[in-house]
């Protein structure tokens, strides 16, 4: 089975540092995907950058937890707060999402929303993903899938790290975390095969998200296995909670340098990989 790398930004649109910091990883030749949040401040720079970098694969990055909403406020009231902002309170909220009916409509809103504000930017989708990997959760992704069908969604990312990854350096909570989430990896791959929907082999950047730098990037470019493997980061050019207050800890002009250390060029350009989006995969023998 052949080898293919999608090299992922997040968080497109959330800041226009991290537009700038999306559009010189991809003129650098290492960043291959990009994946944008419809309602955040630096979205409509995100997409005028987009439509500027032909070799940029853009996807639909939903954001369910800590971020904008695209509805108003009065459309999801369970779902916001009066200035339109989604909490960072997952567990409880995942509650909801599965008990009650009236949020799960108020969710499902929501998600069209946020496709609907993607068809409109004219971009070709590439790929959805869920800020926070929050389709982890059964009734998010059946949502998600449902309502994608409508936007021809083909490609959902599941965040299935390695656990030499996780678990590096003697982080053993990442990596017993990892391990506690992996019935539900299993269950989410099993569901988008159910669905004909591609998805990677396995992810990079969960445990050491806003700390991806060059070390960790070279020796994940080392020891590539086949299949289709995504590297996401949170490049940007400036770091910490200029970006966003919920980021105080990361490291995002690390993230970019890694991007473009030549270091990193040169085992990309010499990797003998295939590499871009998730559109690109289907050329791709598996």
């Amino acid at each position: 089975m052949q080898k293919f790398v999608i090299v992922t930004a997040d968080d497109f649109g959330l800041h226009e540092a991290v537009n700038e910091a999306v559009a010189q990883a991809c003129q650098s030749g290492v960043l291959t995907a990009a994946s944008l949040m419809v309602a955040a401040p630096a979205a409509d720079d995100a997409v005028r950058r987009a439509r500027q970098l032909p070799n940029l694969r853009v996807g639909l990055h939903l954001v369910l937890a800590d971020g904008r909403a695209a509805l108003a406020p009065g459309l999801i009231p369970d779902l916001v707060d009066a200035a339109g902002r989604m909490n960072s309170r997952m567990f409880y909220n995942s509650l909801r999402f599965f008990a009650v009916p009236a949020v799960r409509r108020q969710l499902e809103a929501e998600i069209r929303a946020q496709f609907s504000a993607f068809a409109r930017t004219g971009l070709k989708l590439d790929h959805v993903n869920v800020h926070k990997h929050f389709h982890l959760h059964p009734t998010l992704l059946e949502i998600l899938l449902r309502v994608g069908r409508d936007y021809g969604v083909s490609a959902v990312r599941v965040p299935d790290e390695p656990l030499w990854f996780a678990a590096r350096n003697g982080n053993w909570l990442a990596g017993a975390n990892t391990l506690l989430l992996a019935p539900w990896v299993a269950l989410m791959k099993r569901r988008l095969r159910a669905a004909h929907v591609r998805h990677n082999d396995r992810l990079f950047g969960v445990a050491a998200s806003g700390a991806m730098d060059e070390r960790k990037l070279l020796a994940i470019l080392s020891r590539l296995p086949p299949g289709v493997t995504e590297i996401y980061l949170h490049p940007a050019a400036q770091s910490g909670a200029v970006i966003a207050a919920s980021m105080s800890g990361y490291r995002h002009a690390d993230e970019l340098a890694a991007l473009l250390s030549p270091r990193v060029r040169a085992a990309v350009a010499g990797g003998g990989f295939g590499r871009g989006g998730y559109s690109d995969v289907v050329h791709v023998p598996r």
